[in-house]
């Protein structure tokens, strides 16, 4: 088994924070990732102390880093919202969510960057996509959002991840996450996790071993490989390029298995959480074997 590999899942924090690391390990992870509160719901309940004092005595059980932990931030935030009252709802969320990684001693907070909701400016067809204004102002706001968040909080990295471009989501060329990173004050607070799925889908090719280093010489030369802090480990159900957001189980979708083996024998992913999002969680422990199979 590789020892610089550290692939799992998305697993359940059902009945606490502290339930994340047993779930983890016992489908045979050495990462995963975990909601710190109910993602469907503004308010999160506090961490009290038996919560925590269980969180760090399973923590320390799993053998687990809190590097190798890729906590994911409420699905209700949007750090681009065009109107005043729903950005700042948004970006109080933000700031509690990395207050909440700070308290379980996590060093980074996965985000999706944000939507504009075709509520900012005016589509100019003569203009190329990424100077269209509502693009603009609205990766403007996140970069704002993030900021903000990083100036009122310690330590945790902020860690944008990529998106299929579903919808006006924002952040599925490597040019929206390199215009955000570059406007945010401390580089050493911020990230990129990449999904494979959201790759895929958004236009970039990893099926081929030609296509997989093509994709990735761009992410270097566009984004930096020094901002990647974590990927999402998941199939397509959509075709290349159809900028709809389907996880398929690994091997049953349009990328197929080929892609997952380049990942797990590149050295440039060793040392960050390789998180499954495949929608059969009972197949979880069979990917993460399958994974770590592929390790030559």
């Amino acid at each position: 088994m590789s020892n610089n590999k550290f692939f799992g899942a998305h697993v359940s924090a059902s009945g606490g924070v502290q339930n994340a690391p047993l779930n983890a390990i016992a489908i045979g992870a050495k990462a995963f990732a975990l909601f710190t509160k109910n993602q469907k719901r503004w308010e999160g309940t506090p961490l009290d102390s038996k919560t925590l004092d269980e969180w760090f005595k399973n923590l320390e059980f799993s053998g687990i880093l809190p590097k190798h932990i890729l906590p994911h931030d409420s699905y209700l935030i949007n750090l681009g919202h065009h109107d005043s009252d729903s950005l700042e709802k948004s970006r109080v969320a933000f700031i509690d969510e990395i207050r909440r990684c700070e308290t379980l001693g996590l060093d980074r907070l996965n985000f999706h960057p944000g939507s504009h909701l075709q509520k900012f400016g005016k589509k100019d067809p003569n203009l190329d996509e990424l100077t269209y204004s509502a693009e603009i102002e609205c990766l403007e706001t996140i970069s704002e959002s993030i900021n903000i968040a990083l100036d009122k909080t310690n330590g945790v990295i902020a860690v944008i991840e990529n998106t299929a471009g579903q919808g006006s989501n924002l952040g599925y060329k490597f040019e929206h996450l390199a215009y955000i990173i570059d406007k945010v004050e401390d580089k050493s607070r911020i990230g990129v996790c990449i999904d494979t799925c959201h790759m895929f889908t958004a236009g970039y090719d990893i099926r081929t071993k030609e296509a997989y280093d093509k994709t990735w010489k761009e992410f270097d030369k566009v984004v930096g490989r020094e901002f990647l802090k974590g990927m999402h480990i998941n199939d397509s159900k959509p075709p290349l390029g159809a900028k709809v957001d389907r996880h398929e189980s690994l091997g049953l979708g349009y990328i197929g298995i080929d892609a997952f083996s380049f990942i797990a024998n590149d050295e440039r992913m060793d040392d960050i959480p390789l998180i499954l999002e495949t929608p059969n969680e009972e197949l979880w422990k069979d990917e993460i074997k399958k994974l770590y199979s592929l390790v030559k």
